[in-house]
Formats: structure tokens, sequence, C-alpha cells
């Protein structure tokens, strides 16, 4: 018995005619049988056939690297006080921060805070660093971040974090601030949170 949807026809010297997407089928008794149009075939959706349909999933926007520029003012100052001190006759002021000033400036010079889209990293010249004191790469996840601190608001000197990543119970790192001190100040917020305690209450409080 042949199926309803089937098409049949008498196979003579022609070549059995076909339909664009169907392959026929050739039995025994020399009959063509056509298949269903019901029959799988692989189709492709039209673009507007999904509009305002949501995406499985999200793509995530990576977020730029920004390196805060150097700042000299730390060295500027001390220079200063360098100055001062050799005129009152204060030849050991001077040495201390005359020294201060010099080293100060070399690191300006070389050291870099660098904040990519997941961790804050300090380099030296580019390339990458290794704490001294405990050890390990200077990079730390801003997840790990519990707090951080600007000293002081008008005139930033140091810059305190203390983080989890390099032990569970918290480890804290003390830097001179020897960037501008409004970028630093934007990128920290931006990516480690809002200080708890004493850092200022916005970036114009910040001077370079």
């Amino acid at each position: 018995m042949t199926p309803a949807c089937a098409q049949v026809s008498i196979t003579t010297t022609r070549r059995p005619r076909t339909t664009a997407g169907l392959v026929p089928f050739t039995s025994k008794g020399g009959r063509t049988v056509a298949p269903c149009r019901g029959s799988k075939r692989n189709v492709q959706t039209p673009a507007w056939f999904n509009f305002g349909k949501p995406k499985a999933l999200e793509e995530k926007v990576k977020r730029e690297t920004i390196i805060p520029e150097p700042s000299y003012s730390i060295p500027v100052a001390l220079t200063g006080i360098t100055g001062l001190s050799a005129v009152e006759g204060n030849l050991v002021l001077a040495g201390v921060t005359g020294f201060l000033a010099a080293f100060l400036a070399f690191q300006a010079s070389r050291v870099q805070f660098v904040f990519d889209d997941e961790a804050l990293e300090v380099l030296i010249k580019s390339n990458e660093s290794e704490n001294k004191f405990v050890g390990g790469r200077n990079r730390w996840e801003y997840d790990s971040f519990t707090n951080w601190e600007f000293w002081w608001k008008k005139f930033p000197v140091l810059v305190y974090f203390k983080e989890t990543q390099t032990k569970p119970e918290g480890q804290i790192h003390f830097f001179p601030v020897l960037f501008k001190g409004n970028q630093l100040y934007d990128v920290m917020a931006e990516r480690c949170g809002s200080s708890q305690n004493s850092a200022p209450t916005g970036p114009a409080e910040v001077e370079d």
C-alpha cells in the first residue's frame, strides 16, 4: 500500500524528475517514490525570526588598563626641606631628606601601579616585581581588598591597603604616592571599592 503523501510515477526512458531538497527513492518494481515533504531538512532561521529573544549569556565587558601618571611632588617637597635644613646648618636632616628625595625621584621614574581588568599590579619598568617582605608577585585581585586609605587628603603621601590574597587573615601594604593623586584615587575607588575610614570624600579633595 502506497503512503498517502507519496507521489508515484511509472519510470520510462526519461530520468525521474526530482523536487528541490528531496531525494527520490527507486523501488525494485521500477517505480520512483518521492519522499514526503515533511522529511527532515536543515533549515536556517532568518535573523528577524529571533528578534526580541534574550541572549543566553551576556559577554563580559573588559575594563581598560589604567596606569596613573608619575608625580614628583614628594621628592620636590623633600628637596625644599633639604635646602632649608642646609641653610639652617642642620646637615644631618639635610642629608637624610636629600637622600630620600633622590631615592623617591628615582622610584617615581620606574615604578608603575597597573590596574588591569582583574587586579592591581606593581611593575618595575614595565616588568613583574617580587615582594621582598612576604614574597610572591606584587599582584592582588580587587576582590581580595578589604580596605584602603590615603594619607593625607590635600597632599597624599602614603597609600595603604589590606588584602586577603597573600594570607587569609589579611596583609597590609604601604606605598609612597609617586603618582598623580587624583588619578590614583579615582581608579582605586572604581576598582577596589570605597575606602572605610580616612580616605578623601571625593576626587576633588586630592591634589596632584
